[in-house]
């Protein structure tokens, strides 16, 4: 890599798709590999992948779900068990029908989802009353043959998260979807500060066998939407279709109520989109792999002085679990602030002689590229990091939630919807609920339903297709 590869990034407003292609490689997130269709994450990119399963897996064990590991194999044969389930993912399975040598007497997917290995599994383990709820999670991979891919957003192979739980009442499985639901909010707002709009799919959108599916949609710097986790209640369809029975505390044989709920590295797309400039990544501090980058303008190690404050700086950053690194590579230092910036570091920290002389180091914050000068005092230095990581955090979040907002639209009829449609972003409309109508705005404005969030239902008007009382105000936008 030289200095024209680090500054060589399109710029997001004329061509997106390039700039985002550029990023993830600049960044060093990814490569690609002779597996078409799937991608190498780089470690780089893994770390930030890690970070985000450290926070949510804590998340998940500290409301009672434990970790376990499925079969990546489904026979044929189980996936057909549900019917409605299989037709929704029929057209994205791959089958394996060889091992070895062999024919195989029955050919088997790899698992687009493990639905049917779970329920498999609990119609063994789930006879009594006594043994619910079930609240089972996984890490994995799964695989769908996507026809277009892109890095983290559309893969072949999918590193994700997926829980599935069983439940004694359809109220304690509602709850369960909604409360993972909130779980993914908390994260992708908190810690990803991505603003989300939250609500139900329709029928037409929701998971195959589901009988609601709940969404967090994120709208990108395009105005676009990327659908950034579900949330499904599955009532007993599933378990009915595969025999799922228990004895109550009647001694009745009844079914359990089940969920299902899932995030994947998409999420980490929609962090490059939201945040990335045209300078590359910008990552928020919460799940950064490397917050601070030290960067010597020198050689730092010839000079005692020099390579003591850096040290003790790094040192102090360590004991209030900030992550740092020194840059004492022999690149320019013009580089290692471009690299630093493509990166996408929360905080960089120049330092050299002539500013030791003064007494004084520079601190640059990657989301404003603001310029701050600080005594050279190791102390004070740590505070105003600590202050400003946090600060950026917030930051970052402010400006994406500012940026979307300018970007939701209404329309009441379909010349406003025909025009809104042109713009980037999302529109709300009074919808009738009817699919023709869900199906009219895709083919003729190529726009999805994208969530009928929780609040905003107050006041209806009429749908702008078909006039007639709308039932739900409902989102609308094109989608990744």
């Amino acid at each position: 890599m030289n200095e024209k590869q680090v500054k060589d990034i399109t710029s997001r407003d004329v061509d997106f798709a390039k700039w985002y292609t550029d990023v993830v490689k600049k960044a060093d997130l990814v490569d690609y590999s002779s597996v078409k269709g799937s991608m190498i994450i780089r470690p780089y990119g893994y770390a930030i992948w890690e970070n985000i399963v450290s926070i949510l897996d804590k998340m998940f064990k500290d409301t009672g779900h434990e970790n376990l590991q499925m079969p990546m194999f489904i026979p044929e044969s189980l996936l057909n068990v549900e019917k409605e389930h299989v037709k929704g993912f029929a057209p994205e399975v791959a089958w394996v029908t060889q091992g070895g040598s062999s024919p195989l007497e029955e050919r088997m997917c790899i698992r687009p989802t493990s639905e049917v290995l779970f329920c498999e599994h609990y119609k063994k383990i789930i006879k009594s009353h006594r043994d619910l709820p079930k609240l089972y999670n996984q890490w994995c991979t799964i695989v769908r043959w996507e026809k277009v891919t892109r890095p983290f957003l559309r893969s072949r192979e999918i590193l994700w998260q997926e829980g599935h739980t069983m439940h004694a009442s359809e109220a304690e499985a509602r709850e369960e979807t909604l409360n993972m639901l909130h779980i993914y909010e908390k994260l992708q707002k908190d810690y990803l500060a991505l603003p989300v709009l939250i609500g139900k799919k329709t029928d037409k959108e929701k998971f195959a066998g589901a009988v609601e599916t709940y969404t967090l949609e994120a709208m990108m710097y395009d105005g676009v939407a990327l659908q950034n986790g579900t949330s499904h209640y599955l009532g007993q369809g599933f378990s009915k279709a595969f025999g799922i029975e228990y004895l109550d505390k009647e001694q009745k044989l009844v079914n359990p109520y089940q969920t299902s709920w899932g995030v994947s590295t998409r999420m980490i797309g929609g962090i490059i989109m939201t945040h990335g400039d045209d300078r590359g990544l910008v990552l928020p501090p919460k799940i950064a792999p490397i917050q601070v980058c030290i960067i010597p303008i020198g050689k730092f190690e010839e000079n005692d002085s020099l390579d003591t404050l850096i040290k003790n700086i790094r040192q102090e950053l360590t004991k209030e679990n900030i992550t740092s690194i020194i840059d004492n590579s022999d690149k320019s230092p013009g580089f290692k602030f471009a690299e630093a910036e493509v990166r996408g570091y929360p905080i960089r920290i120049e330092v050299g002689a002539r500013d030791l002389n003064e007494n004084k180091i520079t601190v640059v914050r990657r989301d404003t590229l603001e310029k701050i000068t600080l005594p050279a005092n190791v102390d004070e230095i740590t505070r105003k990091i600590t202050y400003l990581l946090k600060d950026i955090q917030d930051n970052l979040y402010k400006t994406a939630e500012s940026r979307r907002n300018s970007m939701l639209y209404t329309a009441s009829d379909w010349d406003e919807l025909t025009m809104t449609a042109q713009k980037p972003g999302f529109t709300m409309i009074s919808w009738c609920g009817d699919e023709e109508c869900e199906d009219k705005i895709k083919n003729d404005l190529g726009l999805k339903s994208r969530c009928i969030p929780f609040d905003l239902q107050e006041e209806l008007n009429n749908c702008p297709c078909c006039n007639k009382s709308g039932k739900f105000n409902t989102y609308f936008g094109k989608q990744y």
